[in-house]
């Protein structure tokens, strides 16, 4: 379940950054059904220092709870759950 203030790191080639992307959940899902998709999110990218820039929407399928595939395969994209909750 996608949550605000949930931490996601990019699973893709993080070329030409040195660390991965990391994105923060600001908002909650909106799942309302439309013919390119079923749901967007709000996030912002976060810096290596912690701080968010750029807010967007990005579809909720693109946000994922294991770096693995059902079937055990590793994901080649979208972001995977880094950590649960922002205290």
């Amino acid at each position: 379940m996608i949550r605000i203030g949930q931490i996601y790191r990019s699973l893709g080639d993080p070329y030409p950054y040195d660390e991965p992307r990391r994105l923060k959940v600001v908002g909650l899902p909106v799942t309302t059904p439309s013919p390119y998709g079923f749901g967007k999110v709000d996030v912002v990218t976060l810096t290596e220092s912690g701080r968010e820039i750029r807010r967007r929407a990005i579809e909720a399928t693109q946000l994922h709870d294991s770096p693995t595939t059902r079937n055990g395969k590793p994901r080649r994209t979208g972001y995977v759950l880094e950590t649960a909750t922002e205290k």
